[in-house]
């Protein structure tokens, strides 16, 4: 670690912090409207214990929303129903968790004083050359605007997604997930975490509040944090590119927005004290409100196969060209309830 790991923003709305390690965004206090103040990033409670330094990178200081490129990682095809595992490739040599992004240290670059820019080159032989984003704050609100982008080397398709990670508060069922109408929501076709299942496996439903359940019936899913020890993924379709989630312990609404054409899912990724192993130890409790161009999360190889999702009309992969950044823009923003 060295003294510019971090860097750090004031505005009269709040203030964040920027971590090179994976561009992490967290913690982040905004000032409402009426004088209180709100911290709706999550900051795993092993970011600062000595061993977290022998951990993979995403997971060394875990923190807030970061880019991932390429999203997802593979995992092992065998109890998988047949429509996935046909479809599911092994992973690459060199595949990180959640990509090269997720893992190292970015850069950071010049900037007017009022934002914070950071860049990170690619191996040579990744067809992305490198990332950058620029998170600023919003000099009239309590909100955080981020630009995202890509450049390429060659002409590839690839998965990609945000990863915003939310604080919940204590009591079971003290915050609701928001979500306006959407066309379809997928349970996970495997376990996310063997023993800590919760969702019926590879199920449709239309609402978030009723979701089928592993044991029979359906649970809600909306109202957090949940009542089980479970690590559990859920992915929407056909949302207007707008997601919520409301505090009512502490009385605020953090809203995440994006562009639902760059990013045409969203995962929801239930961290409910499911993962009992170091450095998880039972104590992780936090909500995934991700939007993705991807299929559950799975590695590279799947997402660009004819995976069920991509069957289905929606993308699981963006293509990218060399004559062009692909630009992205997204909004984090808070108010009272």
């Amino acid at each position: 670690m060295t003294g510019d790991d971090y860097r750090g923003l004031g505005w009269a709305h709040g203030a964040l912090t920027v971590q090179r390690l994976g561009a992490m965004l967290a913690p982040v206090t905004f000032l409402l409207a009426d004088g209180r103040q709100v911290s709706p990033m999550h900051v795993a409670p092993w970011a600062n214990e000595p061993e977290a330094g022998a951990l993979p990178g995403i997971l060394r200081k875990l923190r807030g929303e970061w880019p991932c490129v390429p999203f997802g990682y593979s995992v092992p095809v065998e109890g998988w129903p047949e429509t996935w595992a046909s479809v599911m490739g092994p992973p690459a040599p060199d595949e990180e968790a959640h990509g090269h992004s997720s893992n190292h240290d970015w850069t950071w670059r010049e900037d007017d004083g009022g934002s914070l820019s950071l860049t990170l080159a690619y191996p040579e032989e990744s067809p992305v050359e490198r990332v950058e984003r620029t998170i600023t704050p919003d000099p009239s609100a309590p909100a955080i605007d981020i630009e995202f982008r890509i450049f390429v080397r060659r002409a590839c398709r690839l998965p990609i997604g945000l990863h915003p990670v939310f604080r919940l508060p204590v009591g079971i069922g003290a915050a609701t997930l928001e979500l306006d109408g959407f066309a379809e929501g997928r349970t996970y076709p495997h376990d996310v975490e063997p023993g800590a299942e919760l969702f019926a496996r590879d199920k449709s439903f239309n609402d978030l509040t009723s979701v089928p359940a592993r044991a029979g019936g359906t649970v809600d899913a909306s109202r957090l944090p949940l009542s089980a020890d479970t690590e559990e993924l859920l992915q929407i379709e056909g949302l207007d590119g707008t997601a919520a989630l409301a505090n009512h312990a502490e009385g605020y609404r953090v809203k995440l927005s994006w562009r639902k054409e760059h990013f045409p899912s969203l995962l929801l990724w239930y961290s409910n004290r499911g993962r009992k192993a170091s450095p998880w130890n039972g104590r992780h409790v936090a909500i995934g409100i991700e939007p993705i161009c991807s299929p559950f999360g799975l590695g590279p190889a799947t997402a660009l196969a004819d995976n069920p999702i991509a069957r289905s009309g929606v993308a699981t992969a963006r293509e990218f060209s060399p004559d062009e950044p692909f630009v992205t823009r997204y909004r984090i923003e808070a108010s009272a309830l």
